[in-house]
């Protein structure tokens, strides 16, 4: 039997060792944890409404009328009033004719491509996708390829005498690690000459960037015909929890038959669909989130700049600065940390070896002098030698 207390001992002097942190209040710009207070940088909650007061009245009268549980899965008798409505009002958010709910974003990309592929088939992938779409590519039983990170001409180029069978190309919209967006114009236009689909997993685009944050794909100005499967998840900009799939009638109905996540799960609370259609209509209606957003993002990166610091090319909320080693990543979050601002330091293999960084991330619920008090910090901390600097 393997040991595994060496591999957590290595984890620790690689300096790749996570800990989860108990919050005791909930989610917003400022969190609450082990007694201290911190204003946090951490998050996905983009827009703001993870503690929003509509939501959590939303969820309470749902609660009263609905119980907790769903009690079984949508096929058999967990799918309620209040999922079918979120599902519509998804369809109509997305410009599609369908759209599926399902308990995670993990779950959603399993399962649309286990249901899609099967051995024979090819799964064509960006290097710096989601681990879920990695993951839903290698138990898909078909051949998974990865192509140069936004590179349309290496998608190309692999495509070129391809081998028999289905092809998909599955693609984040906004990476999640490095805030920058897939291009998703000329990936549609090869999908279009090779006959393959192609599957835009938008958690990171939904709610923050579009028309009424419809996503990258409303960014583009592209619609069904050239994205058939697009993936939205629920508990980032839109601040609950789950995940859809929004496409045509036969995907969506192949989809309820074949996605062994969809079918052999749990349906999530009625009560929680309930308060994401207000968070739906909110997100939608409320602009000035948005606007917040970009203009909290610019006068971060104005700052960043008269800085030095090395930040990644990115115009969305996740602001990804580059540090490299592993250890100094973990230093310099720990040093802001002490300084009553929570940064998580993010290490491989969540990303690329050698691309350690702090992944600083933005929302609606954010103050211009929260975001002064993140540079002042900033400066103060890479102003000192850290632990590893001497090294």
């Amino acid at each position: 039997m393997k040991d595994l207390s060496i591999q957590l001992q290595q984890l620790r002097a690689q300096n790749l060792y996570r800990s989860r942190r108990v919050l005791t209040g909930p989610q917003g710009a400022e969190v609450a944890i082990d007694g201290h207070r911190y204003l946090a940088f951490c998050s996905n909650d983009y827009l703001g409404l993870a503690n929003h007061p509509e939501l959590i009245r939303a969820l309470q009268t749902a609660a009263g009328r609905y119980g907790v549980g769903s009690g079984a899965a949508h096929l058999v008798n967990g799918h309620s009033h209040e999922h079918h409505a979120l599902e519509e009002e998804l369809a109509e958010f997305t410009d599609r004719p369908r759209a599926l709910l399902f308990s995670t974003g993990y779950m959603a990309n399993l399962g649309v491509v286990a249901a899609l592929l099967e051995r024979g088939d090819t799964v064509y992938e960006d290097r710096l996708n989601h681990a879920s779409l990695l993951d839903g590519g290698l138990l898909s039983g078909a051949r998974l390829r990865r192509y140069v990170h936004a590179d349309a001409q290496a998608l190309a180029q692999r495509l070129v005498g391809r081998e028999g069978g289905e092809a998909l190309i599955a693609t984040d919209g906004v990476f999640s690690m490095d805030g920058d967006l897939a291009p998703l114009p000329a990936l549609a236009a090869i999908a279009r000459e090779h006959g393959a689909w192609l599957m835009v997993d938008d958690a990171h685009g939904f709610g923050v960037i579009g028309r009424e944050g419809k996503g990258s794909l409303d960014h583009y100005g592209l619609g069904l015909a050239e994205a058939p499967v697009v993936i939205g998840t629920l508990g980032k900009a839109f601040g609950v929890a789950g995940a859809f799939v929004a496409g045509g009638e036969e995907l969506i109905e192949t989809l309820i038959q074949k996605a062994r996540t969809y079918i052999f799960t749990t349906a999530a609370p009625p009560a929680l669909a309930a308060a994401t259609r207000v968070s739906l209509r909110l997100a939608r209606q409320e602009e000035w989130r948005r606007e917040k957003l970009r203009a909290l993002v610019r006068r971060f990166r104005a700052g960043a700049g008269q800085l030095g610091l090395s930040l990644l090319e990115s115009w969305t909320p996740i602001q990804p600065l580059l540090v490299g080693d592993s250890g100094r990543a973990v230093a310099l979050s720990e040093a802001l940390r002490e300084r009553g601002i929570l940064i998580g330091a993010i290490r491989p293999p969540t990303v690329p070896v050698g691309t350690a960084r702090l992944r600083i991330t933005f929302s609606a619920a954010h103050s211009e002098q929260q975001v002064d008090r993140l540079l002042d910090a900033l400066a103060s901390v890479l102003a000192r030698p850290l632990p590893t600097d001497s090294l």
